[in-house]
């Protein structure tokens, strides 16, 4: 039997990696070691045997839940949202041409839809790709990534949606549309994933099956996950 393709979406977290303006920051360190479980005092090298981790449920690659949107979503948490919302049916659009600060809209979401020949149905994960991770993650320019329209945000939700995902670090241009991108969301009953990476591997081809399971973080308001594309 064939073994399926795994492409993995999702960025490593590490110690002080970008966060958010505002969220917690990332904090990893070195909690135990074997040498300290065994005894041994006289070695010449750490094996780490637990890491302490403190971050917040926004880091990295993640998912919003819903009560993350707004007041209006309280009580719709990261744990109380249906699990075949992280497992779907997936597509990519290439919105690459996009730059630092561009809006994505309507027009553009159609025109890249158009090129691959497909349709959106109820239920999809749509990923956007900008290229926006390999070309800036890591400089002063990783925060001013192209995000989208209020407008074309309704564009999907009205397509059923269950989620989309973006590269950069909000769905919307910060100060400008990010905070009622998030609304509408949360008033549409859809979400999105943040911080996505390698989606130039899953661009031009076709329909794949998303994976982004969250952990089960009580009364949560987002969670990190690890992202993937199956083709099987």
């Amino acid at each position: 039997m064939k073994k399926p393709e795994i492409v993995d979406l999702s960025q490593e977290i590490f110690d002080g990696m970008p966060v958010y303006k505002g969220l917690p920051p990332v904090n990893i360190k070195l909690h135990a070691t074997h040498e300290q479980w065994d005894g041994i005092e006289d070695s010449d090298q750490v094996s780490p045997s637990v890491y302490a981790m403190q971050m917040g449920e926004h880091t990295g690659t993640h998912v919003d839940a819903l009560n993350h949107m707004s007041r209006e979503n309280f009580g719709e948490t990261i744990d109380s949202m249906p699990l075949h919302m992280f497992y779907t049916r997936g597509l990519c659009l290439d919105l690459s041409e996009k730059g630092l600060k561009q809006l994505i809209d309507v027009r553009d979401l159609e025109k890249a839809l158009q090129k691959t020949g497909l349709t959106i149905e109820k239920g999809d994960t749509v990923l956007l790709y900008t290229d926006h991770y390999r070309k800036t993650f890591g400089t002063d320019d990783w925060w001013h990534g192209p995000g989208l329209s209020v407008a074309a945000t309704e564009w999907l939700g009205e397509k059923g949606i269950a989620a989309f995902g973006v590269e950069t670090m909000s769905p919307g241009i910060p100060k400008l549309t990010n905070k009622e991108v998030h609304r509408v969301c949360g008033r549409m009953g859809f979400t999105h994933y943040e911080n996505m990476a390698n989606l130039h591997r899953v661009i031009g081809r076709g329909i794949f099956r998303f994976i982004g399971l969250p952990l089960k973080i009580k009364g949560g308001t987002g969670s990190p996950v690890r992202a993937v594309a199956v083709f099987e």
